[in-house]
């Protein structure tokens, strides 16, 4: 038996339209709450990525065979690099990355075959495929100043670098972060080094 109400709507019918209706505001509300979740993941994301772990795409072929153009690297924030570590750096509001190969107070020559010397000893540099002297208008043997780095890039015949005064040494300040992993393509995730 159907009871009826107001002449036209079943009890049924009315139930039925609850259901319909209650159903909607949960769809709306779970929605509302799934966009809202994805939002403060993405800011989160943005934050950390910024402040803590910049994540960075490699413009140029400076660094080659090391990194190529078009690879995305993680660089986390900090400031004790060794020789050989790869960093990335402000200049001239551009991000640019290159290797460390040597700290402050530590005297850098390059003959003209692009050998490099640390206070007169070789330095040993497997990441690199041709040595060249390169675009190096500083003086040689060079210097390098309190509170600097002096970097270059391993793709020694066409990087600009510290062997330039155009560029020349990375201040402490100007380090967004020593790079520590290649993230993309996917099948070239590795660590740096």
């Amino acid at each position: 038996m159907k009871r009826v109400l107001n002449g036209n709507v079943t009890v049924d019918q009315l139930e039925k339209e609850l259901r319909r209706e209650r159903h909607r505001r949960s769809y709306r509300s779970t929605l509302l709450s799934t966009i809202s979740a994805l939002v403060i993941v993405a800011a989160v994301a943005v934050l950390v990525s910024m402040l803590a772990l910049p994540v960075l795409q490699v413009v140029g072929e400076s660094m080659t065979p090391s990194l190529y153009q078009g690879e995305i690297v993680v660089a986390p924030r900090g400031t004790a690099f060794q020789k050989g570590d790869v960093i990335a750096f402000y200049y001239n509001n551009k991000i640019l990355v290159k290797r460390v190969i040597a700290n402050a107070g530590e005297w850098v020559n390059i003959d003209a075959d692009g050998n490099v010397f640390i206070n007169d000893v070789p330095l040993d540099e497997p990441y690199i495929q041709e040595k060249a002297l390169g675009d190096c208008n500083i003086t040689l043997p060079y210097q390098v100043p309190d509170g600097k780095i002096f970097v270059m890039g391993d793709h020694r015949a066409t990087s600009s670098d510290s062997r330039n005064t155009a560029v020349g040494c990375v201040a402490q300040e100007q380090v967004v972060g020593r790079v520590v992993l290649r993230v993309w393509p996917l099948n070239r995730i590795d660590v740096i080094r």
